[in-house]
């Protein structure tokens, strides 16, 4: 299962690079982020509360970082269970550009999920994993500007593809994320 998304953030592309690699900046953008270590010099390990419809609970991920390019980009895989909720796995590609002063976010995930979450209708999971994306960058941007700041602007809408699960975007917010798109 696949999901793509862009966003501009008003903020230079070194600034960005920085707060994606900072565990505490990173947990105060995760929604329900429970705890968020950095466990070695390119890995997280996280606990994550999420619902997802009728499944609620709380996901341990552990995300690892691959080939770095700083600040242009990185690779991420997950790994994320949920006990009876179900687990998730995948990888996501995130790319930083400069947009003049500003920085676009792109990235292109795709994972499975198993378990509850794999019970979860699609378009249900597509919402969640949309609105937990626009979560995470309003968030990351509150961070990053001065008070008044504009939520962020999605680049170009991605067309619906189908979405990962659960907790698969609670594995790319976990690490874009460390970031949680309850995806699917």
């Amino acid at each position: 299962m696949e999901q793509v998304g862009e966003y501009r953030i008003d903020v230079p592309r070194a600034r960005v690079w920085a707060a994606l690699n900072d565990a505490e900046v990173l947990k105060r953008c995760i929604d329900g982020c429970e705890e968020l270590a950095k466990t070695g010099e390119n890995a997280f390990h996280a606990v994550v509360r999420a619902r997802l419809g009728p499944v609620n609970a709380a996901f341990a991920g552990d995300v690892v970082l691959k080939n770095l390019d700083p600040p242009a980009g990185y690779t991420l895989e997950v790994s994320a269970k949920g006990g009876a909720a179900g687990f998730a796995s995948g990888t996501a590609k995130v790319t930083l550009t400069e947009d003049g002063g500003a920085t676009l976010i792109a990235y292109a995930a795709e994972g499975r999920v198993g378990g509850k979450l794999a019970q979860i209708g699609q378009r249900l999971i597509d919402a969640a994993a949309r609105k937990t994306a626009d979560d995470f960058f309003a968030a990351l941007v509150r961070e990053l500007s001065p008070p008044g700041a504009a939520t962020p602007s999605r680049a170009a809408r991605p067309s619906p593809l189908v979405i990962w699960g659960g907790v698969a975007a609670v594995a790319v917010a976990l690490a874009l994320l460390a970031w949680r798109l309850i995806g699917g």
